[in-house]
């Protein structure tokens, strides 16, 4: 059933149903079959790059990046590596050095760093890393190789690092500023950073060293990345001598702080430079300056004394200079100190003193006169002798003195004075007790005047120690050196003497007193006394006598007593004796006792007074009647001179007894000597034996009066003081050495002490020493010490036996003499001495070893020496110690080795080297000496000749000097040596007849005939030649000479002796025939040759034909003429390689040059850089110019021209050049005048054409600055004018080189040389100095530079520039300084100083600028008012018609003149106005710059550019006043055809009722547009249209004045008014130009401007031709441009009208415009140019009008043709209410665009 239903037909539904599966059956059959293709496909896939882009993996990696660090995060290769799915392998290949780890299941790159550090820095030098990523498809078996590249960035990881670990540099003083003075690391000599990139470039800088903190703001690094470091401030080597310099070098990384560093130091040392002058010593600083205190020398000079006896003379202290900058370096450049004597007085020192230029030493000249010269003030001068012009300066005085043939006197016998013993060391001796007046001590000397200090010394001969006199002076003083003390000596006398050095005075005695002062107080001999006393005293009885001893003197020593308690009333003292007595009235009671208190004072001033007390015990006993005698006195005092008689009676003792009992006197006690007796009865003391001082000076005796009662003797002390006299001799110590020793060379050393006592007192116990011989070379002081004047020279004196004296002080001294031995010990002073200072000997060459060369020897004077000899190594050659020895012992000299002379590496060898003999135990350098040792040629070879046998022919008839054969030997010695050289000579022995005919030259060998020949032909002769040498030995050699005469007819003969051909052109080729030359022999072949003259082989000859060509290119300038020598000689001479010279068979050949013009003339520069003043007058030179031309003649003449270029878009037909130039000489001159164009300049071309301008060409540039006074300095030196005049090329050149080091290539420019102007106002004239005045011109800008700048390069090198000016100026000269000119000072001097004028006139402007306020305000208002008018007017103006387009630019201005009346001025007299030497000065205006006294020239102005802007005011215009031409009133109309007329007023009454007319001509070439710009663009100006059709030839305008500017029509112009004209209006000279007002009718004017201008002919622009309705308006001038609001126009078709024109005074600038015909537009005006308006005045409605003009009407029939001319429609401008008056002067200044004459405003 199954089957059946299978096979039983479909239903619908099966039947869709099969049909899918038909369908579905198909699309898995196509399926299949795609996926199996596929199934193929991708397995190719497998191992590759499933990403885009390059093939090459590429990825950046840090250096020093860690172990494990991914490289490739996935490779995107197609495939799988690991796992049962595995299609692909992978695996690294090229892995060098395994850095890089693959992981195959990511398909992930690691970096492999393990125990190593990935480093891109040397030495590593790991910068990338490739490896290959091999892929193995295990699908199919294909390999792809991946490339990966690891770029490995650079890390700053790395410091730099310097090469040095510091650097130095030492740079002078005078470096500049701005030099480079260090550029060391350059290279790789600086800082080097192994990092790669910005890590390793390198940048300086210098960091702050607080150790040298100047050093970072001295020197600067501007270029960082090289390093050079550059002064920035000046050096002072005085200040500081070194700088430490901190440079960091640091990297530049990107980040800041990722930066490395590193630093080092730099040392500059800075070197002295010559920047100080001389200085005179000694010096004495001035507080804490480097300045010396003037410093006066003095010297004297005995008059009438002869400069031979005298010179040097001496000078205190020695005049001696010194450089300041006194470590220079090398020593060698240091300069030299000269002196000169530079004033003095009197005039005529010079007569007598000269100064050693380099010594400095004084020398007399001649004797002199005192009684003409006293005395000489000079000033000397140090200088250095390189010219530095800083000198010291110094005063030396002379003093002359009378010849001194006189002793100084004293004027007293003696001399007392006064001083106390309170006085201070240094206190003044008096004359007074008074100590009032000092002691004057007066000594004269009659060489010297009276009244002046004759120089005397002093000394004192003894108290020395005590006493001095003053120095100088006339009158002398005594002065007090130590303490005195009048109680020890109350007085001092001694003895002086006055000495001029030569002459001593007589003695004088001086005694001095010294004054007491209250110094010592009274003193009581004992503490207390005691006494009894009877009550039987009666009142007035002594007691007792107190005593007090004070020592002072007068009332200092006068002891006053009193009681001061105790007395009870009943005792009483004598205040002067000390006696105590028992008082009046007085009861004494037994058994009382009494304690009396004494004083005793002395009686000095009261603020002075001294004073003591003692205490005086009284008992009171029972009356005695039996009470001792008593002495008056308890205390005697006596002083007795040691010389006392004996038996004079000394005192009085007697004594009191009450009871009137003998009293009897005996000494006690104290006479030991028994010197003094007592006389018993009567109590006198008497001198019993002579006393001597010296043994015992006191006595203090014990004497007693008694009355032979035992209890009846008293005592009393008599003290006896010894006085002195002079009886003793001073004594030698003879404990002291009498034999001494010293040192040599020792100055004031310690010799020996001597030592006399005296036993005498005062004076005559004082000891004087004085030296008896020697006294130069010994001294010796008070107290006895003995020194060394002078330094001792045990060489010269070894022992001295010196001889001392001692004095004592007495008037009449008594002496004592000493001889003393004094040995002068010996040192080491004196350095060994050779017996030769130099030693030349010859050591011959091949000497043996150790040959003896030379015997030194050197002696030593000192006493002990152990020589020892050595060759000096400082600065040796290595090679002399290897070739000599020296004997240390001996001395000897010799060699070590065998020399050859040959050998040697230097002509004529020489050693020279210096030997030492050192003493080895000394200390003094050693003795030098130089020695030089010259080795010999020993001759070692014999001279040797080339051939044994020479062989030579001469003619028969040979003259004297004939040259035969020339010998030749060599010698193999040096050439250079005796032995080398070799010499020629005849053996006379050998063949001695023909020794006689032939000689050879001693040099050169030539065998030469010694007579003139007559020998026979076909005669032989033999000579022997020597050749030797000069050697030791000589050495020689031989060889024969074998001379055959020729036959006469073997020997050609020349046609002539001298051949002068024609000049040969130096442009001549080569090869071009000169001349023949022509001999004759019988039946022989003739050789022709040069034999002489043709040096460089510029010639050659056929030596057949002998026909001379040149050979090389010919050239006049290196030889302009050539001489030959030319020789014919047969073949059969020539094949024997022989001569025969004869007379006949040589001769002489001329050779001229012809020059040619083949040298162009080459300028001496490229660039010629002048400067020209504003003020300069015209053809003023500027510069001069110079070609040179090698040629000559004409060749080499010059014809210059300067070639000047035109300015842009300006015709140049009548313009003028602004320089001209001297043809022939090159002088450039100015042709104009530059006034107020300073900053500007000129630059064109000079060429300069030889052959006077027929030939070659050369061309060079030349620029011109402007310059004034602002751009100059002055240079102010101290030599006349004419010395700078005279050296002006080389003073300019020097200061030229000093600002081009500043300014690159700088031109320095004089402008005058004159005398220098000194005082307030700069007129005083000082032709004893000059004034420089200079520019300076840069090239870059072409322009002055400043004068600060200029100032600033100059003054800082003013110590340079003056070296550089020594040679150049006098003795002296140089540049004193650099300034600003004078009237520059001036000016600034003016604009600082504001006085009280100035303050009031401010004041007074600001109360005009008050008051003006509200006029300001009243302007304004009408202000507005006018613009409301204008705005009106312009409205009005639009409706006018159209003006035709402009057209090209005119520069003529001419006037036009209508009618035969006006003719009548004429051509002439038109002419005649425009010389300006019709033009008075008075119608000059000064206000324009025109000076009246100033020549001008009759030329055209020109305006084109040269590199400066047009002047800004007083241009060279004229101003002529119009007087006559204009008197009668007019009006302006416009005709219907747009023509301007002008018609005076008087024209209305003419005859006939024609009315005379002027054509005015609106000239179209100054136009502008209504913004007051220029013209329109051509393309627009032709789509400007225009009603009219005619010629356009001049124009009308109206200057600021109101003065109509017109222009001359054309005379030829013809045809219609509407034909189109083509051609240019052909213009007529030029005139002046007429000026009148422009109001309602003409007015005159005062002045008339006349603008001379350049004729260019004024184009003519084509209009189209068209008709339209003809216009007639009225215009009115505004002084501002309003924007139209409307346009009107008024027409008239059937007649043709016109308007008056009203016309109002304007000041508008002269200047018109064109509009478009399109439309109306805006109109505004130029703030700088005023344009020249035409005013269209307010027409009322019923204006008149009137008839037709005719012909003659429109034009003037003076000009024959009538031509219509186009209207011009001009820009309005609002007018200002300003009238200018008719008093006010035109000026010509500034300049418009359209350059027209402008009024001042």
């Amino acid at each position: 059933m199954v089957r059946t239903r299978l096979m039983a037909a479909p239903s619908r539904g099966r039947v869709r149903w099969m049909n899918v599966m038909r369908t579905g059956v198909l699309h898995l059959l196509l399926l299949s079959s795609c996926l199996g293709q596929d199934a193929e496909d991708w397995q190719y896939e497998e191992c590759k790059l499933s990403r885009s882009g390059p093939p090459a993996t590429i990825v950046a990696i840090d250096e020093e990046s860690p172990n494990g660090t991914l490289l490739v995060e996935n490779m995107q290769i197609n495939g799988v590596a690991e796992g049962p799915d595995r299609t692909i392998s992978l695996s690294l290949r090229d892995n060098h050095d395994f850095w890089v780890i693959l992981d195959p299941a990511t398909q992930a790159l690691y970096l492999n760093s393990t125990g190593r550090v990935l480093d891109r820095d040397p030495p590593s030098y790991i910068q990338s890393i490739v490896v290959q990523v091999q892929c193995t498809n295990e699908l199919i078996g294909t390999v792809i190789l991946h490339e990966v590249r690891i770029v490995v960035r650079d890390r700053n990881d790395n410091a730099p690092h310097f090469q040095q670990p510091r650097y130095y540099v030492a740079i002078s003083e005078l470096t500049p500023v701005g030099t480079t003075i260090f550029s060391g690391f350059s290279g790789n000599n600086g800082a080097t950073d192994i990092d790669d990139g910005p890590n390793g470039q390198i940048e300086y800088t210098i960091q702050y060293n607080p150790k040298d903190p100047t050093a970072n703001r001295t020197f600067d690094i501007p270029l960082t990345l090289f390093g050079s470091v550059v002064l920035r401030e000046r050096l002072n080597y005085e200040e500081m001598t070194r700088y430490l310099v901190i440079i960091q070098a640091n990297d530049r990384a990107p980040s800041q702080s990722d930066r490395r560093t590193a630093t080092t130091t730099l040392t500059v040392d800075v070197l002295d430079g010559d920047d100080l002058g001389p200085m005179f010593l000694p010096c004495t600083l001035v507080g804490n300056t480097r300045d010396c205190s003037p410093i006066t020398y003095l010297a004297s000079v005995l008059e009438l004394t002869e400069p031979n006896k005298t010179n040097p003379l001496n000078v205190t202290p020695p005049i001696q200079a010194v450089d300041q900058d006194r470590n220079i370096q090398p020593p060698s450049e240091r300069p030299g100190i000269l002196y000169s004597i530079l004033i003095g007085k009197p005039a005529s020192y010079a007569e007598y003193f000269s100064l050693n230029r380099t010594t400095a030493e004084l020398m007399l000249l001649k004797p002199i006169d005192r009684e003409l010269y006293h005395r000489f003030d000079l000033v000397i001068k140090a200088e250095q002798d390189n010219g530095h012009p800083l000198p010291a300066f110094a005063n030396l005085q002379i003093e002359v003195l009378d010849e001194n043939n006189q002793a100084p006197y004293f004027l007293e016998s003696g001399y007392h004075g006064y001083i106390s013993e309170a006085s201070p060391v240094g206190t003044t001796v008096a004359t007074n007790i008074s100590l009032s007046t000092p002691l004057t001590i007066i000594a004269l000397d009659n060489d010297v005047e009276e009244t002046r200090d004759p120089q005397l010394h002093f000394s004192v001969d003894s108290y020395s120690h005590v006493f001095a006199v003053s120095t100088s002076g006339i009158r002398r003083y005594l002065t007090l050196l130590q303490p005195l003390d009048r109680e020890a000596q109350d007085s001092y006398t001694f003895t002086l003497l006055a000495s001029d050095g030569v002459q001593q005075s007589p003695p004088v005695t001086v005694t001095i007193t010294v004054l007491d002062a209250n110094d010592n107080t009274p003193t009581f001999s004992n503490v207390s006394y005691s006494v009894n006393l009877f009550t039987d005293m009666l009142p007035g009885e002594s007691v007792m006598q107190m005593s007090a001893v004070d020592a002072d003197a007068g009332e200092n020593g006068q002891v006053t007593y009193r009681i001061l308690a105790g007395a009870q009333g009943k005792f009483l003292i004598n205040t002067s004796t000390g006696i105590i007595t028992v008082a009046p009235g007085a009861e004494l009671t037994v058994g009382r006792s009494y304690a009396l208190t004494v004083e005793a004072a002395d009686n000095g001033p009261v603020p002075h007074r001294r004073s003591s007390i003692t205490t005086v015990y009284v008992e009171v006993l029972p009356p005695n009647n039996q009470s001792p005698p008593r002495f008056p006195h308890q205390q005697y005092n006596l002083e007795i001179s040691e010389a006392m008689r004996t038996g004079a009676t000394l005192l009085n003792l007697q004594a009191v007894d009450r009871e009137k009992d003998p009293i009897t006197y005996n000494i006690h006690s104290g006479d030991i000597n028994g010197n003094f007796a007592l006389q018993q009865s009567s109590g006198y003391l008497i001198l019993d034996k002579p006393l001597d001082r010296e043994s015992v000076d006191h006595y203090i005796l014990t004497v007693t009066a008694s009355d032979g009662r035992p209890d009846g003797t008293s005592t009393a002390t008599v003290s006896v003081v010894v006085t002195d006299v002079n009886d003793n001799n001073p004594v030698f110590n003879s404990s002291l050495p009498t034999n001494l020793t010293v040192t040599e060379e020792q100055d004031n050393a310690f010799v020996g002490q001597v030592m006399a006592t005296d036993p005498d007192l005062g004076a005559s116990g004082q000891v004087h020493y004085r030296l008896v011989n020697h006294q130069t070379l010994f001294s010796i002081n008070a107290s006895g010490a003995i020194r060394t004047a002078a330094p001792l020279d045990r060489e010269v004196t070894g022992h001295y036996s010196l001889v001392v004296e001692a004095l004592d002080g007495a008037v009449d001294p008594r002496r004592s003499r000493l001889t003393l031995s004094v040995t002068v010990l010996d040192v080491d002073d004196n350095s060994p001495i050779f017996t030769q200072q130099a030693y030349n000997v010859s050591l011959p060459e091949n000497s043996p070893k150790d040959t003896l060369i030379l015997q030194l020897k050197a002696t030593d004077a000192d006493l002990t020496s152990n020589l020892t000899y050595r060759i000096r190594a400082e600065g040796l050659d290595p090679e002399i110690m290897r070739l000599f020895r020296i004997d240390p012992m001996t001395g000897e000299l010799s060699v070590l080795k065998v020399l050859d002379y040959e050998a040697l590496a230097t002509p004529e060898p020489k050693y020279t080297f210096t030997v030492e003999a050192v003493d080895i135990e000394g200390t003094m350098p050693p003795g030098l000496a130089l020695v030089t040792v010259r080795i010999l040629d020993m001759n070692d070879f014999s001279p040797a000749f080339s051939q044994p046998v020479y062989r030579g022919m001469v003619a028969p008839n040979a003259v004297k000097g004939t040259i035969v054969t020339t010998v030749m030997a060599n010698d193999s010695d040096p050439a250079d040596t005796p032995a080398g050289r070799v010499r020629y000579k005849v053996d006379p022995k050998a063949y001695p007849y023909s020794a006689s005919i032939f000689d050879v030259d001693e040099q050169k060998g030539h065998v030469v005939t010694r007579v003139n020949l007559n020998e026979e032909p076909n005669l032989k002769f033999r000579l022997v030649v020597v050749a030797y040498d000069y050697g030791e030995p000589v050495k020689e050699n031989t060889t024969l000479v074998e001379i055959t005469v020729l036959q006469p007819s073997v020997i050609p003969v020349f046609t002539q002796e001298e051949y002068r051909f024609s000049p040969v052109s130096e442009a001549a080729a080569v090869g071009t025939p000169v001349g023949v030359i022509m001999a004759a022999a019988v039946n022989q072949t003739i050789v022709y040759s040069i034999i002489e003259g043709n040096e460089g082989g510029v010639f050659s000859l056929n030596e057949t034909t002998g026909e001379i060509y040149t050979a090389k290119p010919l050239d006049y300038e290196t030889n302009s003429s050539y001489v030959l020598k030319v020789e014919a000689d047969s073949m059969r001479v020539v094949s024997s390689n022989l001569r025969a010279p004869s007379k006949f068979n040589t001769a002489r050949v001329v050779i001229d040059i012809h020059d040619e013009n083949d040298h162009p003339p080459v300028f001496t520069r490229s660039l010629y850089i002048g400067g020209v003043a504003e003020d300069a007058k015209t053809f003023t030179s500027v510069l001069q110019v110079q070609a040179l031309d090698k040629d000559t003649g004409n060749y080499s003449s010059m014809i210059y021209r300067l070639i000047i270029p035109p300015p842009t878009g300006k015709e140049t037909k009548d313009s003028k050049d602004g320089f001209v130039i001297e043809p022939y000489t090159g002088v450039v001159k100015t042709a104009i005048m530059y006034r107020n164009m300073r900053r500007s300049y000129f630059k064109f071309d000079v060429f300069a054409t030889d052959n006077y301008g027929q030939g070659h060409s050369s061309k060079a540039e030349i620029v011109v600055s402007v310059v004034n006074l602002l751009d100059m300095q002055v240079v102010v030196s101290n030599v006349p004018p004419t010395y700078v005049d005279k050296n002006k090329d080389k003073l300019l050149s020097i200061l030229e080189r000093y600002v081009q080091e500043q300014v690159v290539g700088a031109k320095v420019v004089v402008e005058t040389i004159g005398p220098h102007r000194d005082g307030e106002t700069m007129e005083i004239e000082d032709y004893t100095k000059s004034d420089l005045m200079i520019y300076a011109i840069d090239p870059l800008t072409n322009r002055a530079v400043s004068r600060q700048e200029l100032f600033k390069f100059l003054d800082g090198k003013l110590l340079d520039i003056n070296k550089e000016f020594q040679p150049f100026l006098p003795p002296g000269g140089r540049i004193l300084e650099i300034r600003t000119p004078e009237v520059v000072a001036s000016v600034k001097k003016a604009v600082h100083s504001v006085g009280y004028t100035e303050g009031a006139l401010l004041a007074l402007a600001v109360i005009i600028i008050i008051c003006c306020v509200p006029a300001i305000l009243i302007v304004i208002i009408t202000y507005r008012q006018r613009q409301a008018e204008c705005a009106k007017t312009a409205r009005i103006q639009m409706a006018l018609p159209t003006g035709k387009p402009g057209g090209g630019t005119a520069n003529n201005l001419y006037e036009e003149l209508g009618d035969n009346a006006m003719r009548g001025y004429g051509q002439h007299e038109t002419q005649q106005l425009l010389r300006p030497s019709l033009l008075r000065p008075e119608e000059l205006s000064m206000e324009s710059g025109i000076d009246p006294g100033q020549d001008y020239y009759t030329q055209d102005y020109y305006n084109y550019d040269h590199g400066y802007e047009l002047p800004q005011y007083g241009s060279r215009r004229k101003l002529i006043s119009p007087s006559g031409f204009y008197d009668e009133y007019g009006e302006v109309v416009v005709d219907d055809n747009g023509s301007y007329y002008y018609s005076p007023q008087e024209s209305d009454g003419e005859p006939g009722g024609r009315k005379r007319r002027i054509k005015l001509v609106v000239d179209p070439e100054y136009e502008t547009s209504s913004t007051g710009e220029e013209s329109v663009p051509e393309t627009q100006r032709s789509r400007l249209s225009s009603t009219h059709n005619s010629h356009v030839n001049g124009g009308i305008y109206v200057a600021q004045n109101g003065s109509i500017m017109r222009t001359r029509r054309s005379v030829n112009a013809t045809g219609p008014p509407q034909s189109t004209g083509s051609t240019k209006s052909n213009l007529k000279a030029s005139s002046p130009v007429f000026s009148s007002r422009l109001a309602k009718h003409f007015r005159k004017l005062d002045k008339m401007a006349a603008t001379l201008e350049e004729r260019v002919p004024l184009s003519t622009p084509k209009a189209p031709a068209g008709g339209g309705r003809n216009t007639l308006s009225t215009f009115q001038s505004c002084r501002r441009a309003a924007p139209p609001t409307a346009a009107s126009s008024f027409s008239n078709t059937d007649t043709k009208t016109r308007n008056v024109l009203n016309t109002r005074q304007s000041s508008a600038s002269l200047g018109s415009t064109s509009t478009n015909t399109t439309g109306p537009e805006s109109v505004a005006s130029k703030p700088d140019v005023l344009p020249a308006v035409l005013r269209v005045a307010e027409q009322p409605e019923g204006t008149s009008e009137r008839d037709v003009p005719t012909e003659g009407e429109l034009e003037s029939k003076a000009d024959g043709n009538s031509q219509a001319e186009a209207v011009t429609r001009e820009p309005l401008e609002c007018p200002s209410d300003r009238t200018q008056s008719d008093e006010e002067e035109l000026w010509m200044g500034p300049w418009n665009s359209l350059h027209i004459p402008m009024t001042k405003l």
